[in-house]
């Protein structure tokens, strides 16, 4: 189960790729900065976390207020070159250690043979560093009720 509001975020320093390479993301700083929406997705290159991500990165699913980060365990080189051939504008965080997956408890144990991975989920990080909304879904397959985040995230 995915951790519960009120409980202290996890705040790793997590790779990124910019455009002049690799960049450390301090989350501790991020979540300081104002509220913070993490999007946990299985795997680059697959059909339902491209959806998700160019839907985020073309307004589809809007989150005025917050900044946006999509999550997986993919390198950060192989989430660059999926963000390019998709035009995703979303910040990427590659946690190919799986240490936030499982800090905020949601490692799906086994992708299709391939070993673990991220479940899809969302998450709010309020300023002060708790989580503010907590979401699971169902499978992998199933997007995050991207209106009750936009909510949560102008509720803060």
């Amino acid at each position: 189960m995915a951790i519960a509001v009120g409980t202290k975020a996890p705040a790793l320093t997590l790779k990124s790729m910019g455009p002049e390479g690799l960049v450390d993301v301090d989350l501790a700083s991020e979540y300081a900065a104002g509220p913070v929406v993490l999007l946990f997705f299985p795997a680059a290159f697959t059909g339902v976390c491209t959806q998700e991500m160019c839907d985020v990165s073309g307004g589809v699913h809007s989150i005025p207020g917050a900044k946006v980060f999509g999550v997986s365990v993919d390198s950060p080189f192989a989430q660059s070159a999926w963000a390019k051939a998709n035009n995703i504008s979303v910040p990427l965080l590659s946690d190919y250690r799986h240490q936030l997956v499982e800090g905020f408890d949601v490692v799906l144990p086994d992708l299709v043979g391939l070993g673990p991975s991220s479940k899809r989920a969302a998450f709010i990080v309020a300023t002060d560093g708790t989580v503010a909304y907590s979401e699971e879904t169902p499978t992998p397959l199933d997007l995050p009720d991207f209106g009750a985040v936009a909510a949560a995230v102008a509720a803060l």
